[in-house]
């Protein structure tokens, strides 16, 4: 049986660190379900970098079909999460059967890949206490906050958590999520 992926996410997610983990987790063999807080079309955003604004710009992205509820999840179906960013986490962090979805994954020890703003949701079911990450670099005091070890680096690997900073990183992110997974949950 083809080991399954699970990508947990919502409306403002950003569309690469959504699509870009589901097409190349998928090129590489694995079933890839993609959970929301409901069944439905998605509305995910586009992040970029314009002179003289401080931060980053939204503007609307891609629509994309969620497969499935995060109430419908079976953590136990899956071998690995992954986490997008964008504006997403920072409401479904809230979302106390996502939290224990995601929990699920941290205590069974299985692989889990956040990016961007990701962190904010493994922050939030307190799973980052004593663990390398990174994040988008203005989470650095949140994810001291939540009792992380923050590393401003393209990704870092914990264990079977492998996070990066933003969509920039995504080659790097994936070639280390990929290497846990081939060791903890290969394609078969």
């Amino acid at each position: 049986m083809t080991a399954r992926i699970l990508i947990v996410t919502g409306d403002a997610a950003e569309s690469l660190e959504v699509l870009y983990p589901y097409q190349r987790l998928r090129e590489e063999g694995y079933e890839v379900h993609i959970a929301a807080p409901a069944r439905k079309t998605l509305r995910f955003v586009v992040h970029d970098f314009e002179d003289g604004f401080d931060t980053y710009t939204e503007k609307p992205g891609y629509t994309w079909p969620a497969d499935l509820a995060f109430t419908e999840v079976e953590p136990g179906e899956y071998a690995a999460l992954v986490i997008p960013g964008g504006r997403a986490p920072e409401y479904l962090r809230n979302d106390g059967e996502l939290r224990k979805v995601v929990k699920a994954f941290f205590d069974a020890d299985k692989p889990v890949a956040q990016i961007c703003h990701g962190p904010q949701l493994t922050a939030a079911t307190d799973s980052l206490r004593g663990r390398r990450v990174t994040a988008y670099p203005a989470l650095e005091l949140d994810m001291q906050a939540a009792g992380a070890i923050f590393q401003d680096a393209e990704v870092v690997v914990d264990g079977t958590l492998v996070s990066a900073r933003g969509w920039s990183d995504h080659p790097a992110w994936m070639r280390a999520f990929l290497t846990v997974l081939r060791d903890k949950a290969p394609v078969s």
